[in-house]
């Protein structure tokens, strides 16, 4: 019998293979069986999802996107994989205060809803984000971590929020902030402090503390902090996780409670720096090629670097394993055909005082009345922190705030010669947690000056010492996030750091 493509010889062939008699009549009847079979197996067919097991929630925004966009996942099923995981582990981590569970699933069930009517708002489109508790979400309360909040329901979202929902994000709760964002982990608070998920008994960096436990916990992709001294940033160097300090002004602070206005910044915490500059763009509002997700994936063959290795290298605070993870991860730039020469900033212990004064002296002025009229609103170690402010006169802060400009001047200058700087972040891993809550303890950082400069800074993970991450500052030019977007990704794509994460409880 010759071969041939119609559904009969399909079937006679099939038959005499395997040695199956029929009459004609029996053939009649499989191969108009077989047609419809063949026929109705031919054309696309809408599939329902499979069902999600926890694994999709450590797959990349970009692929969570796709996956929503083909059929094969719905925003709920991602929603309801993300509460479950909440639920176990964020029993050890304690970086929720709050889940929106109902919210969130109303909130998915309409993103599924957008898509299939072609409705697209963007990579954010169906994904769960989590938000630092200085930030309004209507009729949730913002507590801030302080006593006095608990019940200060928020009236309106904050635009930020307002933003994130019109790009169709879910906003899945409210996460862990040191009291009034100042200092910390504390038991005084109204919530107990979050647990960083690579070492439960070390901290997670402060304030926006949550943030980072969530996304190194695995229970969101990206999250929004503040960063008025470092908050993105120090959270990030000790748990492992990307953060981005935008520009100043860049991303709106309306609905978000003031530390110290001339250095409070808003940014994401992301699993990765793609997610963080996805997430950003759609904070800011920024289209085009002003977008920080814009360079991702271009070279960085013959841009400069100026490595501000005094900043860190030589101070007895910093440890080797410091110093030796910002070199090899400088080299790793190098290699991929970066132009590195060493560049000496200003006196890092200038800068850290006079920005100190500049944010004990407004965050006074902001809480003075509350502080006489309603101490016991407060714990006691952010009383006595913000309290701090009284003892600073008009001068010295006048003083602190030329210091500031003149760094702001260096800075500038600097970049005027290189794409961007990199340094250290912190100068140690994260310490262990206990002397904490004893006592406000300094934690060795090189974060405070780029909030008075206001020039954009990428945290990246770059090492690990003993089980616990170590983390780079890279320094861009005002609104220039694409290109240090551009080398933290570069530096990403070459190395695995981003990818670890700890063991789950």
């Amino acid at each position: 019998m010759m071969r041939d493509s119609a559904p009969k010889s399909r079937i006679e062939v099939a038959l005499e293979r395997h040695g199956l008699k029929v009459s004609a009549k029996e053939a009649d009847g499989l191969t108009q069986l077989a047609t419809w079979m063949h026929e109705g197996l031919s054309g696309p067919v809408p599939l329902s999802p499979a069902p999600v097991g926890s694994d999709c929630l450590d797959l990349p925004i970009a692929e969570l996107a796709a996956r929503l966009r083909d059929g094969r996942l719905t925003s709920v099923a991602l929603t309801r994989a993300t509460l479950d995981r909440i639920a176990v582990r964020d029993k050890t981590y304690l970086s929720f205060y709050a889940v929106l569970e109902e919210a969130a699933l109303a909130d998915a069930a309409r993103a599924d809803e957008d898509l299939a009517a072609g409705l697209d708002r963007g990579l954010l489109h169906g994904i769960p984000v989590g938000i630092k508790d200085l930030i309004d979400v209507a009729g949730v309360p913002t507590t801030a971590n302080t006593p006095g909040r608990a019940k200060a329901v928020a009236a309106q979202d904050a635009e930020l929020v307002r933003r994130l929902r019109t790009g169709g994000a879910i906003i899945i709760g409210k996460l862990a902030t040191y009291e009034w964002a100042t200092v910390g982990p504390d038991k005084s608070g109204l919530f107990p402090p979050a647990k960083n998920p690579w070492r439960l008994d070390h901290i997670t960096g402060g304030s926006s503390s949550g943030c980072a436990a969530a996304v190194a916990g695995g229970l969101v992709r990206t999250s929004i902090g503040t960063d008025t001294g470092g908050s993105v940033r120090g959270p990030s160097f000790y748990c492992g996780t990307v953060g981005l300090k935008p520009t100043f002004g860049l991303v709106p602070t309306s609905g978000v409670l003031d530390l110290a206005p001339s250095l409070d910044h808003v940014g994401p915490i992301s699993a990765t720096v793609a997610e963080a500059a996805i997430t950003l763009d759609v904070l800011s509002g920024r289209n085009g090629e002003g977008r920080a997700a814009s360079r991702l994936g271009e070279p960085v063959s013959g841009l400069r670097i100026g490595y501000a290795r005094n900043w860190f290298a030589h101070d007895s605070q910093t440890m080797p394993a410091v110093t030796a993870a910002l070199d090899a991860a400088v080299s790793v730039l190098s290699g991929q055909g970066a132009l590195v020469s060493e560049v000496e900033m200003p006196d890092h212990a200038t800068i850290e005082v006079a920005v100190a004064a500049i944010l004990h002296a407004e965050s006074f002025k902001l809480h003075a009345k509350a502080l006489r009229e309603h101490a016991e609103s407060y714990g006691r170690r952010a009383f006595l922190s913000l309290a701090a402010g009284l003892s600073l006169s008009e001068t010295e802060v006048e003083k602190a705030r030329a210091i500031g400009a003149s760094f702001r001047r260096d800075v500038d200058e600097l970049l005027g010669y290189h794409d961007v700087l990199i340094t250290a972040g912190a100068l140690t891993t994260a310490l262990p947690a206990a002397p904490f809550e004893e006592e406000a303890v300094w934690t060795p950082m090189r974060t405070i000056g780029f909030n008075v400069s206001g020039h954009p800074v990428l945290a990246v993970p770059v090492g690990f010492h003993d089980g616990l991450p170590i983390g780079m500052q890279i320094i861009g030019r005002h609104y220039a996030e694409a290109r240090i977007a551009q080398f933290g990704h570069a530096f990403e794509q070459a190395t695995d750091f981003s990818v670890q994460r700890p063991s789950p409880p």
